[in-house]
């Protein structure tokens, strides 16, 4: 047993702060390499760039983007969503008013790569304190570059997910680095960056508490002195529910009381439950109930306190879904034999240096993926890095006993371990080269609404779906309904039903949605749409009154102009668009619709096969899925000619069945029912057909732009 430990133990190594400097800087410039290959594949495709500089590949982005923009313009548009003291916007801003040579796009194309790759000093930090920095190092080449790590700090993923990891991994490091060294005079080191991780992202606040949790535990179990104590003690201040003023008030009133401690007789052990009662009356218990409640657990539609049945955005959110064990795997560690390695190395890290379990909250996030969706996936990297680089480490050792040569023995050390390392890596490197990810819009969408932006003013709304919110309101400069942030079910009905509905409701709900919107502006409050304007058109009952939308009713009167912004890229979303207006808000049901659409078609005599395996009958004008005969009600035709003119051609076959569309410039076919075909979507963007209520701004194939007549 005492072979075997002695095994697991790291050699304290005696490097000096240069030589882990050196060591830091060139895992850190490792990472940044590799982020170039990305560049390297899409720098020159035209299509990808805006005024010669590459455009980011997060739709996110925009929105810290528009923020930092408006913050350097020293503006802000009244009764919008600008994110001007947002930490991700103001540190954008600052960077740019330090480097000022550098085109604002070149920033934030770059700065998510140069930020994230910073979480390699946390992760070699984190080694040198349990004993050995060649590990950190190693761990750290890997750490930045892991898959989902790799992926939500590439460069062009601008977003808060570059700085989301790096803060909670140094805090990791600061609380483990105090409770090793009990230096009171640096105790306020860790909960001084939780502080400021949790004003970055509201949702490292689960993080922080995870690591209060385990320092409690491991205080308790491992190290109940005087100093271990009162470190923990301060470490609950982060977690309280306090301004950010308060908390840096309170954490430095504390932190000179610790100093002065030695000065008081208090018993600690009156400390120890007075600090764990606090969190659990204050924090702890009521954590418990919300994390239960969150929709990431519950998966079902969202209840207003009116009892209206709104569907829930987690449930569409690709990135929220539940994912397969071997896509967790890759995400956490790029390979299979590397997740194995991995995962049982953190567990004899943990068995020889249980002090590494105060991490084990990241760990449980990252592997909570399987159900919470692929963001997760990089909560669990660095330290499955660190598991990796120890068992590197290991095989190391190993090889030193092979070599009578003393030298040589030491040497292979680190020869060995850093091949085995690099067998690790490798499985990640391979995956960055396939991994090219496209622009959020290509250079003709933000052509359309760079040209927008010249019509519109900043006080106009573009009402279009949330996916597009973000981009929108930083290249057209307008106001949105919702975006990647405002995306509930109780708000996102309105807008999928603009999108979804025919001619009249679509303007009307239009109309009644902005109106709404300003009002929560200058109200400051929110407001449900759907219950608002029930009261004020006197209904009691939510269809009926979605019913009334349908018919020429007398609408509030607004300043603002409506554009909608409807590109062909929503065609591949529509059908979920669809589901958050087509649920009874009374009883939570789905309404089914028929929608479907093919790319590519064969002709085999009469019959046309479409690549989803729908078959067009064209003599019977019928249509054949599976066993299932479907008459064609409508078939119609759209088209450009050679000058850009469009043409259509509709024609009634049959008085009931599907109706059947061929876009035949875009060589594209639908099959839809009425409620689709009817549909704003369908008829403006596919058959222009404007029915009077709108008015035509920008015709383009690839996106449309219409005013609503008021």
């Amino acid at each position: 047993m005492n072979e075997l430990k002695q095994f697991l133990q790291l050699e304290e190594d005696k490097v000096n702060w240069k030589i882990v400097l050196l060591l830091v800087l060139i895992a850190y410039a490792f990472n940044i390499a590799v982020r170039y290959i990305y560049i390297s594949y899409v720098g020159d495709i035209p299509q990808f760039q805006w005024h010669g500089h590459l455009m980011i590949n997060n739709n996110d982005g925009y929105y810290w983007a528009e923020g930092a923009r408006d913050i350097l313009a020293g503006f802000h548009q009244a009764n919008d969503l600008s994110p001007i003291t947002n930490p991700a916007s103001i540190l954008t801003a600052a960077i740019a008013k330090f480097l000022p040579f550098i085109p604002f796009d070149v920033l934030i194309e770059y700065l998510p790569g140069f930020l994230g790759s910073l979480v390699v000093i946390p992760v070699v930090l984190i080694g040198r304190v349990l004993g050995s920095t060649w590990m950190g190092f190693l761990a750290g080449l890997m750490s930045g570059m892991v898959w989902s790590y790799y992926h939500r700090t590439m460069f062009g993923y601008y977003d808060t997910d570059m700085l989301v990891i790096t803060f909670p991994t140094f805090a990791l490091w600061a609380i483990i680095w105090s409770l090793k060294n009990q230096n009171k005079t640096f105790f306020f080191l860790a909960p001084f960056i939780e502080i400021l991780m949790i004003k970055w992202h509201g949702g490292l606040f689960n993080v922080a508490n995870g690591f209060f949790i385990m320092t409690a535990i491991y205080v308790v179990v491992f190290s109940r002195d005087k100093n271990s104590i009162l470190f923990l003690s301060l470490l609950i201040i982060p977690v309280l529910k306090l301004a950010l003023i308060y908390k840096l008030l309170l954490l430095i009133i504390a932190y000179f009381g610790v100093l002065k401690f030695d000065d008081l007789k208090i018993n600690l052990k009156y400390i120890l439950i007075g600090v764990v009662g606090v969190y659990l009356i204050t924090i702890g218990l009521p954590w418990v109930y919300h994390t239960l409640q969150n929709g990431y657990f519950t998966r079902a539609v969202t209840n207003t306190d009116e009892g209206f049945k709104y569907f829930s955005v987690v449930n569409t959110v690709s990135e929220a879904s539940h994912i397969s064990y071997d896509t967790l795997v890759h995400r956490i560690s790029g390979s299979w034999l590397g997740f194995i390695l991995g995962g049982f190395g953190y567990i004899l890290l943990a068995i020889r240096y249980p002090i590494i379990l105060i991490s084990l909250p990241m760990v449980v996030l990252g592997l909570f993926a399987i159900r919470g969706g692929l963001r997760f996936t990089i909560f669990a990297v660095p330290f499955f890095a660190l598991g990796n680089g120890y068992i590197a480490y290991l095989f190391g050792k190993l090889s030193y006993k092979l070599f009578i040569n003393d030298k040589i023995a030491k040497i292979s050390v680190y020869v060995v371990s850093f091949l085995v390392m690099s067998g690790f890596i490798y499985p990640n490197y391979k995956h960055i080269h396939k991994y090219i990810m496209p622009t959020v819009f290509n250079q003709n969408e933000i052509a359309i609404l760079d040209k927008l932006k010249h019509i519109a003013s900043r006080d106009d709304y573009v009402l279009t779906w949330w996916d597009y919110g973000y981009p929108i309101r930083y290249y057209a400069d307008v106001k949105t309904l919702v975006d990647g942030g405002k995306h509930s079910g109780e708000v996102n009905f309105p807008v999928s039903f603009s999108l979804t509905r025919d001619l009249v409701s679509s303007r009307n709900m239009a109309i009644l949605d902005v109106y709404a919107n300003e009002k929560s502006f200058q109200d400051k409050k929110h407001i449900d749409v759907v219950k608002y304007f029930m009261k004020q058109y006197n209904f009691k009952n939510p269809n009926d009154f979605l019913e009334y939308l349908s018919t020429d009713i007398k609408l509030p009167k607004i300043k603002e102009d409506i554009y909608y912004f409807l590109p062909l890229r929503m065609m591949n979303i529509f059908p979920t668009v669809a589901v958050f207006s087509t649920i009874d808000l009374k009883t939570g049901k789905r309404k089914r619709y028929f929608f479907a659409q093919s790319q590519a078609a064969q002709k085999k005599g009469n019959i046309v096969v479409l690549d989803n395996g729908i078959k067009i009958d064209l003599v019977k004008a019928n249509i054949i899925m599976g066993k299932q005969v479907i008459p064609i009600k409508r078939f119609a035709i759209t088209s450009y000619d050679k000058s850009g003119k469009f043409h259509k051609v509709i024609k009634n076959v049959h008085q009931n069945g599907l109706n059947l569309v061929y876009m035949k410039s875009y060589g594209k076919w639908l099959i839809m029912d009425d409620f689709y075909f009817n549909s704003v979507y369908i008829q403006l963007f596919v058959f222009e057909n404007t029915g009077g209520l709108f008015e035509e701004v920008i015709l383009n194939p690839l996106v449309k732009v219409y005013k609503v007549k008021k």
